[in-house]
């Protein structure tokens, strides 16, 4: 493949003012196993996060959850100053347990403690993107989150949060979110083998909304893993870059933050930026 920066190929949510590269990085494994804990190696979580700067990511996704503290703490450690272009996204909505359970905390007071946990830990004044994780540990499970989304609007208010989005949401959670305020990205699980969303990515690409799809390499059967392995030999690529790449050709708001804790996979998923998919090999991956 050729050499690929992701500054190359960006995408700017409407009425935002944000411009994300659209391959970006996603920070839950910086943590220790099971999203907790500190890493087995700090040194090399740090190098990983330093090394995504210099290859032009600018976009991270984190959460204070992740830990839970662990994560933003390196993120600091790594890169604080932070660079003027990069784009910062972290979600609230749930704690941990002390058994390392995923607990919801949705109320007002909740989602304000953990704005403050947030820009504690990375240091700053104010968040630029904050993800509204809706209840849910095994998908949405589509109650009303219009209080949370209130909290939200006052937490923008008080200038603590600059943008809104939502995660781990139903199409009628997000079009309830939209009625109170105005989003700039959708987090859910998608990938070549879970495409439920595919009609809410077509509306909010018409609207200027970005998609991040999380899990975006898991949960493939071993035909489909068998079919991803085919297309990627035929391309001399690996099937998780194939998996990114049809992502990033599946719609332009797509923005994708493959995790990883090693350099030499973090190299792997930006390269994955300069695969092209021809129109055979999508219509039998499309058909998998």
């Amino acid at each position: 493949m050729n050499t690929y920066s992701p500054s190359s190929d960006q995408f700017t949510p409407a009425n935002s003012g944000l411009r994300f590269n659209r391959v970006g990085y996603g920070a839950m494994q910086l943590a220790g196993p099971h999203v907790w804990g500190p890493p087995k190696d700090r040194a090399a979580a740090v190098a990983v996060l330093r090394e995504a700067i210099e290859l032009g990511i600018n976009h991270i996704d984190t959460s204070d959850f992740y830990g839970p503290h662990v994560t933003n703490q390196i993120i600091r450690e790594a890169l604080h100053p932070y660079r003027d272009d990069l784009t910062i996204v972290t979600k609230i909505g749930f704690v941990r347990g002390a058994d390392q359970s995923w607990l919801p905390a949705a109320s007002p007071q909740q989602l304000r403690d953990a704005v403050h946990d947030n820009l504690r830990n990375l240091g700053l004044e104010a968040l630029d993107v904050v993800n509204y994780r809706a209840p849910g540990v095994e998908g949405p499970d589509g109650s009303s989150i219009a209080e949370a989304m209130a909290a939200m609007v006052r937490l923008k208010e008080d200038g603590l949060i600059r943008h809104i989005g939502v995660s781990n949401v139903t199409p009628e959670q997000v079009a309830e979110a939209r009625s109170i305020t105005g989003i700039v990205c959708v987090q859910n699980q998608y990938n070549l083998a879970h495409r439920g969303d595919d009609a809410l990515i077509d509306t909010l690409a018409a609207d200027g909304i970005a998609y991040v799809p999380f899990f975006p390499l898991g949960g493939f059967s071993p035909l489909q893993s068998d079919a991803l392995s085919a297309a990627a030999a035929a391309l001399g690529a690996q099937p998780m870059q194939v998996a990114l790449a049809w992502l990033l050709q599946r719609s332009p708001n797509i923005l994708v933050i493959p995790g990883t804790s090693s350099v030499a996979h973090l190299r792997d998923n930006v390269a994955a930026g300069a695969l092209r998919l021809d129109a055979d090999t999508l219509a039998r991956l499309n058909n998998m």
